[in-house]
């Protein structure tokens, strides 16, 4: 396949580095492709670009060096040392192609403006490196819930009311989206935030003919949820009540701690239980932040459930990781599929990546063997 870009929202977060880094091991043969999805033999035949067709740039609102981060985060066990060695080179040149992004606190001029400047930014990386499409992943972190305005029903009047100066008509991860669809690229939300989940944008995306994915990047214990809450139901068991608790530290811990923040994050992990289950069920969960866990994340789960006989038990399990780890292999993944279904001409939403998410657009499906079978099958059309 043709060069693909790769331009993250987000490009020196944990997540952005820790894909970056691992790409270019990838690419050098340091690892195996552990974790990657796409590399499976059920879509051996499927047309995806090889890891050396990728270019990674992207867009942050803070400069520390991107071999900063990734030395950060060998100190914290993500990333290994053998690994940072091999690759530190390459940081360099990955590096040149990263660009301020946009926040509207630091932001001067009206967000039309920015959205060109993002704009600009994708249309010259693609330029530089002769690329043959750009797929747009948003890695940053998770933005509060933004109230919803009647400029997102309409692409005319959002476009007005973004030109006026002092407006803020769009949360920056829309803002994004948005650049990223006049850039004519396809758009992937690995986070809960608002993106593309906009009236206005999607009709952008389906005038520009692009497809676009997400919500939420499954890579914990919703994961480990959508694997056995089918069990419950198939079996003909009740659950009573499935309560979870999250612990983890890092920037994602900050970021959660904060319950304007927490919500969307929330509210993305209980739609899908409730979907699973068939029906509300009590689910109380909680985020919070313990920054001694640096990089790794807990995640504890109780489910009360009711058998034969009304016979009352319950399952509990730990989940404990480096979301990072889980996170980076998948959103390479994401860009090799999405690029490939831009490339075969599909737009609108990619129903079929559910199989990544927790709130997938265009899908009811959270069942995660049953997303696996659709994906497969998916994929093979290609």
């Amino acid at each position: 396949m043709a060069p693909t870009g790769l331009w993250l929202i987000g490009a020196r977060g944990s997540v952005a580095t820790t894909a970056i880094t691992g790409l270019l091991a990838l690419r050098s043969g340091v690892v195996p492709p552990v974790g990657c999805v796409s590399t499976l033999q059920e879509f051996a035949d499927v047309p995806l670009p090889e890891w050396e067709d990728l270019r990674v740039g992207g867009h942050d609102i803070v400069d520390t060096p991107l071999e900063k981060r990734a030395e950060l985060l060998a100190e914290a066990g993500v990333v290994p040392h053998r690994v940072l060695d091999a690759v530190r080179s390459s940081l360099s040149e990955v590096e040149s192609d990263l660009r301020p992004g946009y926040h509207p606190a630091t932001h001067a001029g009206t967000q039309a403006e920015a959205a060109r400047n993002l704009t600009a930014d994708i249309t010259e990386f693609a330029r530089r490196h002769d690329l043959a499409r750009v797929v747009v992943i948003n890695v940053s972190s998770t933005e509060p819930v933004f109230p919803a305005l009647s400029e997102h029903d309409n692409l005319g009047a959002l476009e007005a009311a973004m030109a006026v100066p002092g407006r803020t008509v769009l949360p920056p991860s829309s803002v994004a989206a948005y650049a990223a669809l006049r850039a004519g690229c396809s758009f992937v939300d690995f986070t809960p935030s608002t993106g593309i989940r906009i009236p206005a944008l999607r009709t952008l995306a389906d005038r520009q003919r692009v497809p676009y994915a997400g919500a939420d990047g499954k890579t914990g214990e919703t994961l480990v949820r959508s694997t056995l809450a089918p069990m419950f139901t198939t079996r003909g068991f009740t659950v009573r009540s499935w309560s979870g608790t999250n612990l983890l530290g890092g920037g994602d811990g900050m970021t959660l701690a904060d319950a304007e923040h927490a919500g969307s994050k929330l509210a993305s992990k209980g739609r899908g239980l409730a979907t699973l289950l068939g029906g509300d069920v009590t689910a109380p969960l909680h985020i919070d932040n313990v920054p001694d866990l640096g990089e790794q994340k807990i995640a504890w789960d109780h489910v009360s459930f009711e058998g034969f006989l009304g016979a009352r038990m319950s399952l509990q399990f730990t989940w404990t990781g480096y979301d990072s780890s889980l996170a980076a292999p998948l959103v390479l993944d994401l860009a090799r599929f999405t690029a490939a279904a831009h490339a075969a001409g599909r737009t609108g939403p990619l129903a079929s990546l559910g199989f990544f998410f927790k709130d997938p657009m265009g899908s009811d499906e959270h069942r995660l063997a049953h997303q696996f079978s659709e994906l497969v099958e998916w994929a093979g059309t290609l």
